[in-house]
């Protein structure tokens, strides 16, 4: 009996999956890895990766699920900054070479601060996600995050 209800249930889930994958509401494109000490933090993210996404960013937003983040993609390894205008929520900033591993990390950037935060280093993406999990998950300077865009 519970095999039975086991078998329906990854059968179920297999379908939803399949479903989500054909409509495009979900893709390896979303998804990044954090290789911590701590072990892989899986991210859900939205891409920018366009000049209008990269400008916009998570601007105006008021909160943002601990389990979600935003993937900035300059397409170009180059010296990158940021700012928090307009932006509501504390965020840390991830900065990423083309291979993955991590170039600098800014905690708890302040909302609605204008001041510029450098990326420190050439780099090719920016990830950000609420403000202090950075140092929840223990990342550092020279872990590797996991992305299909990245040449690790």
């Amino acid at each position: 009996m519970l095999f039975r209800m086991l078998q329906r249930s990854v059968k179920l889930l297999s379908v939803i999956f399949l479903v989500l994958l054909l409509a495009g509401c979900w893709s390896k494109d979303n998804l990044v890895i954090l290789q911590t000490d701590l072990g892989d933090i899986p991210i859900t993210v939205e891409m920018a990766d366009t000049p209008e996404l990269r400008r916009k960013g998570l601007m105006f937003r008021t909160k943002m699920p601990r389990d979600e983040g935003m993937l900035f993609d300059f397409k170009e390894t180059r010296e990158v900054a940021f700012w928090m205008r307009n932006t509501f929520i504390p965020l840390d900033m991830i900065f990423i070479d083309e291979r993955g591993f991590i170039k600098h990390i800014h905690q708890n950037a302040i909302p609605q601060d204008p001041t510029s935060i450098p990326s420190q280093h050439p780099v090719r993406f920016v990830l950000e996600i609420n403000g202090g999990l950075s140092a929840q998950y223990g990342l550092k300077v020279g872990d590797q995050v996991r992305h299909p865009r990245m040449n690790s």
